[in-house]
């Protein structure tokens, strides 16, 4: 006689059902203590509501999509999730506030090989936690298993945020003249770019354990390495609710670093001269450019070198700007001027 077939299961063909339940009591709560009163209907359905806050009079939608790249690898290596959820969500909403929005929602999709409820607890907690640091709501998303994409233990994430503007009030650079002041906002770190770079170098070719504390560092490579990217939301916004006329644009700096982002916001005749030596670059970058013998130039067109964001501001407000961003414990530095030439940046 043949042998009895096993009737066939969608978990033994590697989608644990029962798992993904569970994750979604777990992450629930997380969920409801990011809600803002706008907030109609949330995680749990097939879809979230939203009113638009009422106090704007011509409001705008903004929406914005990222995912945090191969600094995954790190995660997976350490098996720590929790600071990655931080970084999708910074993602987006710095790319939002450059156009002077409020994020008010945002989602997650989360795919991997098989459902790990810690580990996707652990990241949807940061999610959470970048979403309060925000000030957005986790209104819900979507959690996929697809084994015979990822290996067990790794995953990919991707996220979608939702913010309102004033019409009035959206700043596209077109505000921006000769003259104006840039003043950088210090990065954490590498943030969430140019890790294929990072890790080639330091873990290839250097050969560094992500355990060792380097010589040059505080703290362990793996702990610099996972460093949340900053969420900028906050004091920025306070400033612009309290200078409004100040700020004439803005540029959040991810990949492509400075030359690749901040020309993104000039309007035509007008060209950015960054001085070096203005701001502090934070060890790991003159680590991975001493390590990999990488020219100035990739690393300029390849990290933040220490300047993750960059507001554009008329000349005469430079200072009531520094001083306003230094009492919400940033530590804002004048990095160099608008002038007039073709739309580019120059270091000097």
């Amino acid at each position: 006689m043949s042998a009895a077939i096993r009737p066939a299961t969608y978990a033994a063909a590697g989608v644990d059902i029962d798992a993904g339940e569970r994750l979604v009591r777990r992450i629930a709560p997380l969920a409801r203590a990011t809600r803002r009163r706008e907030i109609l209907a949330g995680v749990g359905g097939f879809a979230a509501l939203a009113r638009i806050p009422s106090r704007y009079r011509h409001p705008l939608l903004v929406t914005c999509t990222d995912g945090v790249g191969t600094k995954l690898r790190i995660a997976f290596a350490l098996d720590r999730h929790d600071t990655i959820g931080i970084d999708l969500v910074a993602m987006s909403v710095n790319d939002l506030l450059t156009v002077g929005a409020e994020p008010l929602l945002f989602l997650d999709y989360f795919a991997t090989g098989a459902l790990d409820v810690r580990q996707g607890t652990a990241l949807v907690r940061g999610i959470a936690r970048g979403c309060r640091l925000a000030g957005c709501s986790l209104v819900g998303g979507e959690t996929a298993e697809l084994p015979s994409f990822y290996k067990r233990g790794e995953y990919d994430v991707a996220g979608f945020a939702v913010g309102v503007v004033e019409r009035a009030a959206v700043l596209d650079g077109r505000r921006v003249r000769p003259g104006d002041a840039l003043i950088g906002l210090p990065s954490t770190g590498l943030h969430s770019n140019g890790y294929a770079l990072a890790r080639k170098v330091l873990l290839a070719r250097a050969r560094l354990s992500l355990d060792t504390v380097p010589a040059d560092l505080r703290v362990s490579l793996g702990e610099e390495l996972l460093r949340p990217t900053r969420i900028y939301v906050r004091p920025v916004r306070e400033l612009l609710a309290t200078t409004p006329r100040a700020v004439h644009g803005m540029a959040h700096v991810t990949g492509g670093g400075l030359p690749g982002n901040l020309p993104r916001i000039l309007p035509a005749g007008c060209r950015a001269v960054v001085r070096r030596g203005t701001w502090r670059i934070p060890p790991v970058f003159t680590m991975i450019e001493r390590l990999g013998r990488v020219s100035r130039r990739e690393m300029d067109r390849t990290f933040n070198n220490g300047i993750g964001f960059v507001l554009v501001v008329g000349r005469v407000a430079a200072d009531t700007v520094v001083a306003r961003l230094r009492a919400r414990r940033l530590r804002p530095v004048v990095i160099g001027e608008i002038v007039r030439g073709n739309r580019g940046l120059d270091f000097v």
